[in-house]
């Protein structure tokens, strides 16, 4: 590697002496913003305007333009701003919107480049392909081929080289693989290895003489860590996709600011504009990195909002108003929707959703109901609970599904929903109508075991050559996050049912004051 790091209380440095560094920059950075353009809560939801002015909120754009503009005056000069991926998908502004306002905001914040996240592709290319006539900005992955696509051909390209200080920095980008699985990319879109496209590019850059090269992703951190091993000649990895976040003063912090993989420093900074990454780093003459600290900025009250967005933000709210304010239910508890346990065991929302969609579809024959933890974006807080919330909860417009398939493909679908808990990916299964057993440290075919189905109140083992009527949305059952079981071995099948988020608000309604509730149907060996 071309840099070796001491690392001490959020700073590293080169024990080289004195030497006079050829460039000092500063590293804005974000990740994964998904449509939050007004303050969360606690719970990444949707926060009241009463919560807001009491100071209980974090994020929006308002308080994001606020940091981007303190930390270029903190930085002077050379300065640049990045993004890992998802700006799109998550809340009802990009229901109204698509990627208008991504764009929008984007150039408002001056972004010097962007990598492509799976959620670019919700609304297929041509979403991607909207987006990209309104910025200028270049948006990068270096492992997608879109030369087939007639919208986005010769747009997205492999990496971009920024004058920064008079200096040439290499910015490269990649995309996780499995996003035709976890998006809309459509067949004309063609991936390649993350760490071959990747390394290609990186080795092109340096034989034009680029020797500050940052690699900005969009695979999650364990992914992350596996490219720091394998690449040669990347200076510093900034990603996102796992909604990770890495500090060295926040004591929910997944790990420090940055992790450190065979010499490269990994910075991620959660997701949601709760935070802006802030990295300052010195490089030598030869590339190499003399110095580097940092820290995530959490955007909570203190940073101001600042009142020109706010305003913006007033017009392009109005038309959602009496949408989301519309109360549907109330909860007495917090119903936990968190992504650290709905994609690795039973989850109270998950529940919520499942026993939903069951009881919507109980009176077709349907006796299980399997939903994908990646479907579920937040937690509701107790209360009353708004059709906002629920589509906060829901925002994929995925619709209710249902099929007839037999007992062994059943197996198969929660065998996938437990492949990938060690990376929280989104495929792990939120279940009603079925108990099982996950050991996530067992063979791959031998995870699950001990799978009951509810037959009229009684409970049964499962029956690989029984045939059981499934509900899901139509994303998974047309194979997404890796079910392609369902899309192969589904019959009579309906795609075509009610929103989801709907079905889920009716549920709550019907329930008077809902209780969040787990009851075992679902064991994780540990």
């Amino acid at each position: 590697m071309k840099h070796r790091f001491l690392l001490s209380a959020g700073a590293m440095a080169l024990a080289a002496g004195t030497a006079q560094a050829d460039l000092s920059m500063t590293i804005l950075h974000t990740n994964d913003f998904h449509d939050r353009f007004e303050p969360i809560n606690a719970y990444d939801s949707s926060c009241s305007a009463e919560d807001n002015e009491a100071g209980d909120c974090f994020g929006g754009i308002a308080r994001m333009v606020t940091a981007v503009a303190e930390g270029r005056e903190r930085a002077g000069e050379n300065v640049i701003l990045l993004d890992a991926g998802d700006q799109f998908q998550g809340s009802l502004f990009f229901n109204q919107y698509g990627g208008e306002l991504a764009a929008e905001f984007m150039t408002k914040l001056g972004y010097d480049a962007m990598a492509v996240g799976n959620h670019e592709f919700d609304n297929g290319p041509e979403g991607l392909s909207e987006f990209l006539d309104q910025v200028e900005f270049p948006v990068l992955s270096a492992n997608i081929d879109v030369s087939q696509n007639n919208l986005l051909a010769d747009r997205v390209d492999d990496s971009v080289t920024l004058d920064v200080g008079g200096e040439q920095v290499g910015i490269v980008s990649v995309l996780a693989e499995d996003t035709p699985e976890t998006s809309s990319p459509g067949n004309t879109v063609i991936f390649s290895a993350t760490v071959d496209a990747a390394q290609d590019e990186i080795d092109r850059l340096t034989e034009a003489g680029v020797n500050k090269i940052v690699l900005l992703t969009h695979v999650g951190l364990p992914e992350d860590r596996r490219l720091a091993e394998a690449l040669t000649g990347v200076d510093i990895i900034i990603g996102g996709h796992s909604h990770t976040l890495l500090s060295n003063t926040d004591e929910d912090a997944e790990g420090p600011y940055p992790v450190m993989v065979n010499d490269v420093p990994i910075f991620t900074a959660y997701a949601y504009g709760k935070y802006l990454g802030e990295i300052d780093v010195t490089f030598d003459d030869a590339g190499e990195i003399t110095e580097i600290s940092g820290d995530p900025i959490v955007l909570d009250a203190s940073v101001a909002e600042d009142e020109e967005t706010l305003a913006r933000m007033g017009e392009l709210s109005g038309p959602l108003e009496e949408l989301r304010s519309r109360v549907v239910a109330e909860s007495t508890d917090v119903i936990d929707g968190s992504r650290e346990t709905c994609r690795a065991m039973e989850c109270q929302m998950g529940n919520l959703v499942a026993d939903a969609m069951l009881a919507r579809t109980a009176d077709q024959g349907i006796q299980i109901a399997i939903t994908n933890g990646g479907g579920l974006r937040a937690t509701i807080d107790a209360g009353e609970v708004t059709q906002g919330e629920v589509l906060t909860v829901l925002p994929f417009q995925n619709t209710l599904a249902t099929f007839q398939t037999d007992g062994a493909t059943i197996l198969a679908a929660l065998e996938n929903g437990a492949s990938e808990m060690a990376d929280g990916a989104g495929r792990f299964s939120q279940v009603s109508g079925l108990k099982y057993t996950v050991d996530p440290s067992a063979e791959p075919g031998s995870r699950i075991s001990d799978v009951m189905v509810d037959m009229d109140g009684s409970w049964e083992p499962l029956d690989e050559s029984a045939t059981y009527g499934v509900a899901t949305n139509n994303y998974v059952r047309n194979g997404g996050d890796g079910y392609s079981m369902f899309a192969e071995n589904a019959e009579n099948v309906y795609d075509f049912g009610p929103d989801l988020a709907d079905v889920t608000a009716e549920y709550l309604a019907e329930q008077g004051p809902y209780t969040p509730y787990t009851d075992g149907r679902i064991t994780v060996v540990e």
